[in-house]
């Protein structure tokens, strides 16, 4: 296994960088004086800050090493997650945002509360404060201890989950939502910078043929259309699971959309949604590529863990110095899903949860209770994460359970905001087909009861949620037109839109931009099918 003992000089640079970034997020987060501000930045965020940011909560450090990981072993389908990412990205920009700015929520739950009612919300929330805490608090936080150890192998596991812990949680407690969105801001840009100079570096030994690649990929690996058979990512699967699982990631995560809620208006949080599409397409040449190089420079048998091929390329390729900087950029990713989500969860538990109580509370209360709860969920997530090492098939299946669980959810939400006839009967029982997916992820993924990919098993998920939508609705009363005028798209608010920009230049027209990226990605994905 490659050797990743870093110099002195590259640790020193390492702690410089850590502590210059964690000041500067407590620095432009030391005044808090409500919720909006502790929760939601005081919904100022331009859109560069909100895109970087959006793209970093999805993609820490993890990713980084997953993709490499998966170009390595399965070659390039795991792009198909990405690019579809843009397009829904696009249809959330283009539909689905102003409804949520307009109505200028704090929570995506909220959102439900007025599109059905309480009970909709309290299950939406709560599902997601305990997925957030159970799965991708104490994930990350596990993950990114696992780094740590390759780097520090003489330090014990327990002392680098409480390291992740203070870092990350330490800046989240003080300076809320705008600490967090500042440091993605930084470690997405170093990252991105380093994603493309190995690459580079990388390509250079191969004398930057472009020939080289697909006679590195595996076999049937340099295509985004995989055999309908294929364990991994098949081509149905696209379409069954991994648009509806994009559509839960970007477009019902509270723990994502909270970035585009922090957004100054609703121009600056559709630049900032199409900004992270955009970023989502080179990711396929500077961490996807540089895994199936990999295999011209390594052996299978080299790693106990494809994930460790991109370190192996920075400790072979990145100089002595710029090393630390890409390390310290990548421990800050693998905290991005951490404070995120500590931030998060938070805002949930207050909002939904607390704000809703016929008590009524003072902003500095809020406040100290959105703190306490911070600190709380980085204990429970540092004291869980060593227990999750016992359910590492919980851990290596997070995509699947997430495709059995969540379709209900995104069948509520897409529903409600298109189909007017949606009832509020009908968004209650839906979210109640939750349990039934958590039970058929049992029976399939971890009892093996039945065998069936997981992307497939999405599409079930999907179907059955919508008969269940679709049958209540049309069995219980319809909203009344009041309720869901303002909440729900029409094709005169199309119009209205398309009559606001008139006039508008087209490099800042949101639906110019938005039909360029789009036909931009499509250009980019065609000559791999």
């Amino acid at each position: 296994m490659p050797d990743f003992e870093l110099s002195a000089i590259d640790l020193v640079i390492v702690v410089l960088f850590v502590a210059a970034v964690v000041a500067v997020a407590v620095w432009v987060g030391r005044k808090q004086e409500g919720t909006e501000s502790y929760f939601l930045a005081g919904r100022t965020m331009v859109w560069p800050v909100v895109g970087f940011s959006l793209f970093a909560t999805q993609f820490g450090g993890t990713q980084y090493l997953g993709l490499a990981g998966a170009g390595f072993e399965t070659g390039i389908s795991v792009w198909n997650f990405e690019w579809v990412a843009t397009l829904v990205l696009l249809v959330f920009a283009l539909l689905i945002l102003p409804f949520y700015l307009q109505s200028r929520i704090t929570t995506v739950p909220e959102f439900l509360e007025r599109r059905y009612d309480r009970r909709a919300r309290y299950a939406f929330s709560g599902f997601t404060v305990v997925t957030a805490m159970l799965l991708d608090s104490a994930g990350a936080m596990f993950a990114g201890s696992l780094v740590l150890s390759l780097l520090f192998p003489d330090v014990p596991l327990g002392v680098h989950i409480a390291t992740i812990a203070l870092l990350g949680g330490g800046y989240v407690l003080v300076g809320g939502l705008k600490s967090v969105m500042i440091t993605d801001t930084i470690q997405g840009v170093v990252l991105f910078a380093a994603g493309a100079a190995i690459f580079v570096m990388v390509f250079a030994e191969f004398d930057f043929a472009w020939s080289a690649l697909p006679e590195l990929a595996p076999e049937d690996g340099f295509t985004v259309a995989p055999p309908p058979d294929d364990d991994f990512l098949p081509w149905p699967g696209i379409f069954t699971g991994a648009i509806w699982l994009s559509f839960y990631v970007w477009v019902t995560n509270h723990m994502v959309v909270q970035r585009v809620l922090a957004a100054k208006n609703i121009d600056h949080g559709r630049w900032g949604a199409l900004f992270a599409g955009a970023l989502q397409l080179p990711v396929l040449v500077f961490l996807i590529f540089p895994g199936i190089l990999g295999r011209g420079i390594y052996e299978p048998d080299d790693f106990p863990n494809s994930d460790l091929v991109w370190p192996a390329l920075v400790f072979d390729f990145v100089p002595v110095g710029l090393r630390g900087i890409v390390v310290a950029a990548l421990i800050f990713a693998l905290m991005s899903t951490l404070d995120s989500v500590l931030n998060g969860a938070a805002s949930l538990v207050v909002n939904d949860f607390v704000k809703t109580r016929r008590r009524e509370f003072t902003e500095r209360q809020l406040l100290t209770i959105g703190r306490v709860l911070v600190g709380f969920f980085m204990l429970l997530a540092a004291l869980w994460a060593p227990v999750i090492t016992t359910f590492s098939g919980i851990v290596a299946y997070f995509q699947s359970f997430l495709g059995y669980v969540t379709m209900p959810l995104v069948v509520v939400l897409l529903g409600g905001i298109f189909w007017r006839r949606a009832s509020t009967e009908a968004g209650v029982w839906t979210l109640a087909v939750v349990p039934f997916g958590l039970l058929a992820f049992f029976a399939g993924e971890v009892f093996g009861l039945f065998d069936l990919q997981f992307l497939y098993a999405t599409g079930i998920m999907l179907l059955l949620s919508l008969v269940v939508f679709v049958a209540v609705s049309l069995a219980t009363e319809a909203p009344s037109e009041e309720k869901v005028a303002a909440i729900t798209w029409s094709r005169a608010t199309w119009l209205k839109e398309s009559e606001d920009l008139r006039g508008t230049p087209w490099y800042q027209n949101y639906r110019v931009l938005a039909l360029i990226l789009g036909a931009v990605t499509l250009c980019a994905v065609a000559p791999f099918v």
